[in-house]
């Protein structure tokens, strides 16, 4: 929904000049079952990502972040699910593209790094074969050229010992050497567009400070364009150009990372930063969380689906849904909010 003199860009969250290598266009994905009431999870989602940037995408579990990747990307299955809008990466139609030419796509021009490395890599083949299956497929690499480039793809991420390592499965691994494997194989054929879904779950410190070192090298070093979907904001805020906060499959906020940071204007984009922990933040002082859960929302057709969470609410947040609009005395770029009674001067 546009509002009366808002522009393209003003409505499409990270558009700009120039033709964008990934562009969303009001993705809809509905989950419906026999005897159950379908289930909304991307809700008219718009948004692009440049080549050379990282574009991250926050919310809490269950706002839509992942399912939105899996709907481009085309791996979220048939059955039971419908999907709308438009899809285009580098200009070619991936919701209507062949199976065949969608599978030659993903790996080569398109990787994913999914969020559980132990149950997505395959547990009773070792991780030199995924490799260089990949490897074979995409590339044309056989036998021991195959294998030569697949210990040098762990190498570049950090694996050490890496012609035993290739003959090792998954179980015989830590789980940051799964990360590192999963990001090896992502970067096999040196992709121009990878997605990140929550690279650094469960993992310590030290091991996320690494990945995602490797990921800030990745698209300084080839201009891969990168999309991080998490839910924590310090990885967004030390990593991500764009930012965009979803909540009950919508993008709720959008913004470069500073300006979001220094003045956030929806509601739940402050709730998410005031329950993150503080070093400077005084000792005895409790977070203050969000009330409520995910699970407390209003079907969007019938207002803001934040309403029931939201210490901001007014009547008009009962009425029309929301539009996403330029927010009031932003600066710094392109700043959209989704919000009737933003938040002004952090108040």
């Amino acid at each position: 929904m546009t509002a009366p003199g808002t522009t393209v860009a003003d409505a499409v969250p990270g558009a700009g000049a120039g033709t964008p290598l990934l562009e969303v266009r009001d993705l809809r994905v509905t989950f419906s079952s026999r005897g159950r009431r379908p289930v909304k999870a991307v809700d008219g989602v718009s948004l692009d990502v440049a080549a050379g940037s990282t574009v991250g995408i926050v919310g809490e579990s269950g706002s839509g972040k992942s399912v939105t990747s899996l709907a481009a990307l085309g791996l979220l299955g048939k059955r039971g699910v419908s999907i709308s809008g438009s899809v285009r990466f580098d200009g070619e139609d991936l919701l209507g593209m062949p199976e065949a030419e969608l599978r030659a796509l993903r790996g080569r021009e398109i990787a994913m790094v999914f969020q559980d490395p132990m149950s997505s890599l395959n547990p009773v083949l070792s991780v030199g074969r995924q490799i260089t299956e990949i490897l074979e497929r995409h590339r044309g690499l056989k036998g021991q050229d195959a294998r030569d480039r697949a210990a040098e793809l762990l190498v570049s991420v950090g694996i050490g010992d890496a012609v035993r390592r290739l003959k090792s499965y998954p179980h015989q691994l830590s789980g940051g050497m799964r990360q590192r494997v999963m990001i090896a194989m992502a970067l096999a054929c040196e992709p121009r567009l990878l997605i990140a879904d929550e690279p650094t779950t469960a993992l310590d410190v030290t091991i996320s400070a690494q990945i995602l070192e490797l990921l800030r090298e990745l698209v300084v070093g080839s201009q891969t364009a990168l999309v991080l979907i998490t839910h924590d904001l310090g990885v967004v805020a030390g990593l991500c150009d764009q930012v965009h906060v979803m909540y009950s499959g919508r993008i709720v906020e959008s913004a470069p990372r500073r300006p979001l940071f220094a003045d956030p204007q929806h509601p739940y984009t402050t709730g998410l930063l005031a329950s993150v922990p503080r070093l400077d933040q005084a000792r005895g002082v409790p977070l203050l969380p969000i009330p409520g859960s995910p699970s407390d929302t209003l079907p969007w057709a019938e207002g803001c689906a934040f309403a029931p969470r939201c210490s901001r609410q007014v009547p008009e947040c009962l009425g029309a849904p929301p539009a996403l609009l330029p927010a009031r005395g932003a600066a710094g770029g392109p700043h959209l909010v989704r919000c009737v009674n933003p938040v002004q001067d952090g108040s």
